[in-house]
């Protein structure tokens, strides 16, 4: 054990700086287009139903490895076995890829921020959002931004960043939100919304939905990119980690709910499609707010909340490696931090000018961009998932009997996370492939 390690100063902070962890954009930009793609309220139960049976084990091992060895993500796999090593090494490699491309859309979300105070009249927002992307100075500008704002608060370390950036940010972002909902439900035929996300149409139940479900989970969970191991391995001896697990769950499911309840009765009440994928975020809302009275301080208010989970989750990201190359080289974190603000943006540049001056510049056949997005989200998740259930099933040896009393429940959790929930990844995995 490492007993000069940081802690968290208090449960509150650790609770709140990982579910700021947990709810980032997988919860306002990816879930609501997801669910919208996938049926909607069918999708929602199908989504309930994995994240509680399934997740909660990856998410409790993630966390309890990380609590267990009281190490960074290397050392927490070669710990257990030397040999184990080269799987500690893939988180870092995750989180420094995921960051290459998930800072794109922070450095998007900060123009649109401020466009909402610059109070601009835009006329086609599908236009100025290709405008935004291929316009390669200002594209690469902002992204440099966001990756700063973030490297800068994960430099000054636990007390000093991660937890006051989480203690600010996370209220903050609860607080816009509820504003938001309001006055998204006063909006006319807002009812059509909530019907869409709570009334389920079980004809579109198919398997696809399931994997997508499945997969929605990991992501917003930040399960297999070592997030949780490296916040876990600063959780003091005293704490109950499967209380912290749920409540992370819990919260993570609720933001993601609520998000829903904020996005979907503004389209219904437009008369938009909810199914419009990935840019209902930054087309489609927009082009709702630019329709109702003060819809630019509107504007404003949601990019500042979805900068806010950016920004949270974004920390969590980036402590993977800088906490990785610090303990491991024995260097400060601001030199570690100075090293990763360095490889993010020699990758995250090139995955910028992907959609302008790049975009010929295929990768398997996708842009840069994309090929981050596939890599990470299709094969470097699940796999680093995988692995994780496998070494702390079978060689760390948690057993449900560390925090269940119920035989039943305990043996269930060590089916789940020996067999169950390494089959599911490895069954997303090949589908993810495809």
């Amino acid at each position: 054990m490492e007993n000069n390690r940081p802690s968290w100063t208090s449960k509150y902070t650790f609770i709140l700086a990982a579910i700021g962890s947990a709810v980032g954009l997988g919860n306002i930009w990816r879930f609501p287009y997801i669910m919208g793609q996938n049926g909607g309220a069918v999708f929602l139960l199908v989504y309930l139903l994995l994240i509680m049976t399934i997740c909660f084990i990856p998410l409790f091992a993630e966390l309890a490895m990380g609590k267990i060895t009281k190490k960074e993500c290397i050392g927490a796999f070669e710990s257990v076995n030397p040999k184990f090593k080269i799987f500690g090494i893939m988180n870092p490699i995750t989180g420094i890829l995921i960051s290459s491309f998930y800072f794109i859309v922070g450095g998007w979300i900060i123009n649109y921020i401020l466009l909402g105070f610059r109070n601009l009249k835009i006329a086609n927002f599908s236009e100025y959002f290709v405008q935004l992307t291929q316009n390669s100075i200002p594209a690469c500008t902002y992204t440099l931004l966001f990756l700063l704002i973030c490297i800068i608060l994960t430099a000054r370390g636990i007390k000093k960043g991660i937890e006051f950036a989480n203690n600010i940010l996370m209220p903050l972002f609860a607080v816009i939100m509820i504003i938001l909902i309001i006055f998204g439900l006063q909006l006319p035929n807002a009812n059509l919304g909530l019907e869409y996300m709570f009334k389920p149409d079980f004809s579109k139940i198919n398997p696809q939905m399931f994997l997508s479900a499945l997969g929605q989970a990991l992501f917003t969970l930040s399960i297999g990119m070592g997030a949780l191991l490296t916040y876990g391995s600063y959780i003091k001896e005293d704490k109950n980690i499967m209380k912290s697990t749920y409540t992370i769950i819990f919260s993570d499911t609720l933001f993601a709910l609520l998000a829903g309840i904020m996005i979907f009765p503004a389209i219904f009440s437009f008369g938009l499609e909810p199914n419009s994928g990935a840019g209902l975020v930054f087309v489609t809302l927009p082009h709702i707010f630019s329709q109702i009275p003060f819809g630019h301080i509107i504007l404003a208010a949601f990019f500042i909340l979805l900068f806010a989970a950016a920004v949270t989750s974004g920390i969590s990201i980036l402590e993977v490696p800088i906490a990785s190359l610090s303990e491991r080289l024995k260097i400060s974190r601001a030199k570690a931090a100075y090293w990763v603000f360095l490889i993010v943006a020699a990758i995250s540049i090139p995955a910028t000018l992907s959609f302008g001056i790049m975009s010929e510049y295929k990768l398997l056949n996708r842009s840069i961009f994309d090929f981050l997005d596939f890599i990470t989200s299709n094969v470097l998740m699940p796999l680093n998932a995988f692995f994780l259930c496998i070494i702390a099933g079978w060689f760390l040896k948690i057993r449900g009997t560390m925090f269940l009393k119920n035989k039943f429940l305990s043996n269930l959790f060590d089916i789940g996370l020996k067999y169950i929930v390494p089959f599911a990844l490895i069954l997303l995995l090949i589908i993810g492939l495809k």
